[in-house]
């Protein structure tokens, strides 16, 4: 995907410091709408965004009948929920936040990067845009979080790395980890022992047979290979390396 910019700033429309954006529940539902779509094109539903955030499908009901009113969302009956351009400003500016502040605290902190969703979601709705902008720059502003998640810039723009899950690449598929979901902390910890990290070299093997766990072969050692369930599969994203016949993504 190619970055897209957004005007974004305290007081811009739709910006943490806007009227009506102050609201940390706000502020997380629309995060958690952008985020829905991010690495997938499936719409986000009223059902999908309640399961999202854990909470009954008639609290996201009148949340987003909110977000509607202060033109951060467009809803219709039985239709997928989609963002304003002011609700993608702010949902920006959350993610930027988010992102920044689990990268502070892997990279200077020494937290682990299952350890920092939740420190972040805390944080991120405390910190000032002083600190966040300080943070970057401290960081030499980094454009992927821990995770492989794109940091939005201040200006909104976003570099979305083009990646495709590893369980949809067929056989013989060879790429680099660009993302893994930080869904689940004991994943990740699964995954870091088993040497699955960030633009670590992978090769699609195969999958076992009757449904069985995908086989990817790990590093640049061929004898190296370790089994992914689904969880663990639909959590770890690859940009392409090269190219084999017969690649469904040619096709």
């Amino acid at each position: 995907m190619s970055p897209t910019s957004q005007p974004s700033g305290p007081g811009a429309p739709g910006s943490p410091g806007s009227p009506g954006s102050d609201s940390t529940t706000v502020q997380d539902y629309v995060k958690v709408i952008y985020s829905a779509t991010e690495w997938q094109d499936k719409p986000v539903t009223m059902s999908a965004l309640a399961a999202r955030l854990q909470v009954a499908n008639s609290s996201v009901t009148e949340m987003v009948r909110k977000l509607v009113g202060l033109g951060l969302a467009r809803h219709e009956p039985y239709s997928p929920v989609e963002l304003t351009p002011s609700g993608l400003r702010l949902a920006l500016s959350m993610v930027r936040r988010h992102r920044l502040l689990e990268t502070y605290l892997v990279w200077e902190l020494g937290y682990g990067w299952d350890e920092v969703h939740d420190e972040a979601e805390l944080l991120e709705h405390t910190v000032s845009d002083m600190l966040i902008e300080r943070m970057s720059q401290r960081l030499g502003h980094p454009v992927r979080d821990p995770h492989g998640d794109p940091i939005p810039a201040a200006d909104g723009t976003v570099q979305q790395p083009d990646a495709h899950l590893i369980g949809l690449l067929d056989d013989g598929h060879r790429g680099t980890v660009a993302r893994i979901s930080d869904a689940n902390p004991d994943l990740l910890r699964y995954l870091d022992s088993e040497q699955l990290k960030l633009d670590t070299a992978v090769e699609v093997v195969g999958h076992k047979p009757f449904g069985g766990a995908l086989t990817v072969r790990v590093g640049s050692d061929p004898g190296r290979e370790i089994d992914l369930g689904d969880e663990s599969a639909a959590a770890v994203w690859v940009s392409t390396v090269g190219s084999h016949p017969g690649c469904n993504l040619e096709q």
